[in-house]
């Protein structure tokens, strides 16, 4: 019904966002060819040299009268909601808002950054721990660089020149050779997610019916039903109570219209992966030929989807799925290739072996108006792109889909499969981590001075989270219904790709077709971009 009703109202999944840059080694040798060729054109144009828009050109005379001021090398401790900015990261050919840009014109007007280095952050040898992309947050992220801090009101001054989604927690002097990307030892994220993500695919809905279809092929029809019995009513009591008595309401032809529309969706084009090129995926959906709806059955159509909306926010996740999702979760933990979980990466390249330290879901799930949230965190060494991402989409669909857990395992294998990437919605970087560097500063038997860490403002960021970022997305999703629209076009993609979390197996997909060929399915795209961090050799960065 669900996956239905989305599917027949509108293009559930269309992803309008950009993916960051290509990051492989020829991509950015031909951007930094480009720029430079550029700067050429204009200086031999006489053309005015055109600024990054974080950049700040100060006139000699004002570079003379500042003087010359000692710099210390640092790391800034900070957090930040990343709602309408591009990403963390500073992109010099580009004008559009990011983290650091800020930051960086807040460490000018602080003082903390010199009028000679203003136009350009490497003159300050500025190095992030990790990047995020477009609307990804973080409690708590850090930066290196080097920095004027003589004044003891910086950090005031700082924030003064911040919007409040962008807080700096503190700073730390550390040695010259502090880089905050090579001496964090791993990373600890958070993913939001709400419960009704872990339903199981409506009955009538095209992914509903090849599990049951595929579980009866296997001889798994009582283990499939005995894995859903927790949910087992679910569907049937929304179409009693919800669905059945709305389109009882309407006029009879009007109620036969949208039953049939419910029954029969119009098939959709549904991106099951990005491909590596950023895509212009919002034109593909424009161009997917739909019949034209009547005023009156459109309305109709969207109040039935607000209804089925309401009676998935209002389910309230049982014990025994909350243990399946810890469960599946705890498949992840150790060293595993997870060349399924990223793009542009094959099983035997090295660089897709990833150490997961835990993944955890909290026992007690999160209250917010109707809905129910779980919170689930990762501690890893590094993330490849999109990884976390498709980690949270594959423990999700697996209970969902009613398969077993060692189901993930199959991922790891030589064999490419589908692996959708989750909304970047719920995804925070709650904090990295430097044990190591902090063990070596104790041992030196000196104070615990320019030891990196969070801990001592966990009162003033538990309190930024909740504002900053925990309301922001639940707000999003309860405005734009972001998680109940993903789902719903993975449960009607008429592809055989998430096959394989059927009770056949990996063997489902082969016999139905190549993963990701068929003619009338594209890449996955969710509604946004990137958001975990690439460098240039594929790792976190």
């Amino acid at each position: 019904m669900d996956g239905k009703v989305g599917a027949g109202v509108e293009a559930i999944i269309a992803g309008a966002g950009q993916i960051w840059d290509d990051r492989s080694g020829a991509d950015k040798r031909a951007r930094n060819d480009a720029m430079q060729e550029e700067q050429k054109r204009r200086k031999l144009n006489g053309e005015e040299e055109r600024l990054p828009i974080y950049s700040t050109k100060f006139s000699k005379d004002e570079i003379d009268a500042e003087g010359r001021k000692p710099k210390k090398k640092v790391a800034v401790m900070l957090g930040y909601s990343g709602s309408g900015y591009k990403g963390m990261q500073l992109v010099r050919n580009d004008h559009e808002k990011t983290i650091e840009g800020d930051l960086f014109g807040a460490f000018v007007a602080a003082g903390a950054i010199s009028k000679a280095n203003a136009d350009d952050p490497k003159k300050s040898s500025l190095v992030r721990c990790a990047r995020t992309d477009r609307g990804v947050h973080a409690a708590g992220n850090i930066i290196s660089l080097k920095m004027i801090i003589e004044d003891p009101d910086l950090v005031k001054k700082i924030n003064d020149n911040l919007s409040p989604q962008i807080r700096v927690w503190g700073i730390e002097q550390t040695n010259g050779a502090f880089s905050a990307y090579q001496l964090c030892d791993s990373r600890v994220y958070e993913y939001l997610i709400p419960t009704h993500s872990f339903l199981p695919p409506p009955p009538e809905s095209f992914l509903g019916k090849e599990l049951v279809r595929l579980a009866g092929e296997a001889d798994d029809l009582p283990g499939y039903e005995k894995r859903q019995s927790d949910v087992r009513g679910f569907w049937k009591d929304t179409e009693d109570r919800h669905i059945q008595p709305y389109l009882d309401s309407l006029d009879p032809n009007l109620s036969t219209s949208v039953r049939l529309k419910l029954d029969q969706p119009e098939p959709e084009v549904i991106q099951l992966e990005q491909s590596t090129k950023a895509a212009d995926t919002s034109a593909a959906a424009d161009s997917i030929p739909r019949p034209a709806l009547s005023g009156e059955l459109e309305g109709a159509l969207k109040k039935l989807k607000n209804i089925i909306i309401s009676a998935k926010r209002a389910y309230r996740i049982h014990p025994t799925r909350l243990a399946r999702v810890q469960t599946v979760l705890q498949q992840y933990v150790g060293t595993h290739n997870f060349h399924n979980h990223t793009i542009g990466k094959v099983a035997r390249d090295p660089s897709a072996k990833r150490i997961i330290k835990s993944f955890e879901v909290a026992p007690e799930p999160i209250f917010i108006n109707d809905t129910e949230w779980l919170s689930l965190k990762v501690h890893g060494q590094s993330f490849m792109m999109h990884q976390i991402r498709k980690m949270v989409t594959l423990a999700a669909l697996i209970v969902r889909c009613g398969c077993h857990e060692w189901r993930v395992q199959d991922t790891y294998g030589h064999e490419k499969v589908v692996v959708p990437k989750a909304p970047s919605l719920g995804l925070l970087l709650e904090r990295p981590v430097f044990d190591t560097f902090n063990t070596k500063l104790r041992t030196k038997g000196g104070e615990h001075r320019g030891e990196i860490g969070f801990e001592k403002y966990k009162q003033e960021i538990a309190e930024f989270k909740q504002r900053e970022i925990y309301e922001r997305i639940f707000r999003e999703e309860e405005r734009n219904d972001v998680f109940h629209s993903f789902f719903a076009g993975l449960d009607g993609a008429r592809t055989p790709d998430l096959l394989y979390l059927s009770s056949v197996g990996l063997p489902a997909v082969k016999k139905d077709g190549a993963a990701g060929k068929g003619e009338d399915v594209q890449r996955l795209a969710s509604e946004d971009s990137e958001d975990e961090e690439v460098g240039g050799n594929g790792e976190e960065g």
